[in-house]
């Protein structure tokens, strides 16, 4: 149920964190992995990584919060495979400033990129995605959200917006495109140690110290914890699973 031998699966942000951590996951299910980022030098880096798992894996130079650099992206990946099976939106930043002194440029460059790039893939993405009814397996779009979709940050108004956007608009996918048998579910994870979280740890203090204390599991999360539940979402595992929004935060979510 959870071998994705056959299917092309593209991840936005893919070169690093979690994305990477996700790929990882889906080419060693068999997956052929696209990677779309800015950074063509990380960016191949990462394919060197998936394709040492076997998977004929490639990149491709994206602006998410661009809509012809979308349109072009998944016009490539499908033009160079043949198709597309899974789709993944985790491209993403933040800044972190409270909301008086948040500037609206600041406002719209994040909500951009988190989630108007998510509706722009999933919409050019759809045409590849969509798949008879009774069509043995189905089109997958997994979005990726935060633990601040499920409640606030003070220091990251816009990043808690376009998170709890992700999880509506994630709902929104699953119930208009269910007739076309595409499941789209949301990841809400916690706090995982990448580059975008070390850079917190550096500009809010005692953060570090209060995550540990919170997460019953005693640790921060690392960017593989996420391979798991993404393999299981872009597999026939899941084919009756969707509009979901699922925590991967070691129970940090859970603690009052």
């Amino acid at each position: 149920m959870f071998d994705l031998k056959g299917k092309v699966a593209l991840v936005t942000g893919g070169n690093g964190g979690i994305g990477l951590g996700m790929a990882l996951g889906f080419a060693r299910a068999g997956a052929r992995v696209v990677v779309a980022a800015r950074d063509a030098a990380k960016s191949a880096g990462a394919v060197e990584q998936l394709k040492a798992l076997g998977s004929d894996a490639f990149a491709l130079e994206v602006d998410v919060s661009d809509e012809t650099s979308v349109q072009a992206m998944i016009d490539q990946a499908v033009q160079r495979c043949g198709q597309l099976d899974i789709l993944v939106n985790n491209a993403g930043m933040n800044i972190r400033k409270p909301v008086e002194k948040l500037a609206l440029m600041e406002w719209h460059s994040v909500l951009d990129v988190n989630l108007t790039s998510a509706f722009l893939c999933a919409r050019a993405g759809y045409p590849h995605l969509k798949r008879p009814r009774d069509a043995s397996a189905g089109g997958k779009i997994i979005n990726i959200g935060s633990m601040t979709s499920l409640f606030g940050a003070s220091f990251a108004p816009a990043y808690s917006a376009s998170k709890g956007g992700i999880v509506q608009l994630t709902r929104s996918i699953a119930s208009a495109w269910a007739v076309d048998n595409i499941q789209a579910n949301a990841i809400l994870p916690g706090w995982i140690d990448t580059e975008l979280t070390r850079q917190a740890r550096r500009e809010v203090q005692g953060l570090n110290e209060r995550v540990l204390a919170r997460t019953p599991a005693g640790r921060w999360g690392r960017p593989h914890d996420l391979a798991g539940v993404a393999v299981f979402l872009a597999s026939a595992a899941s084919d009756f699973v969707t509009g979901t929004a699922i925590p991967v935060d070691g129970g940090y979510s859970i603690q009052a």
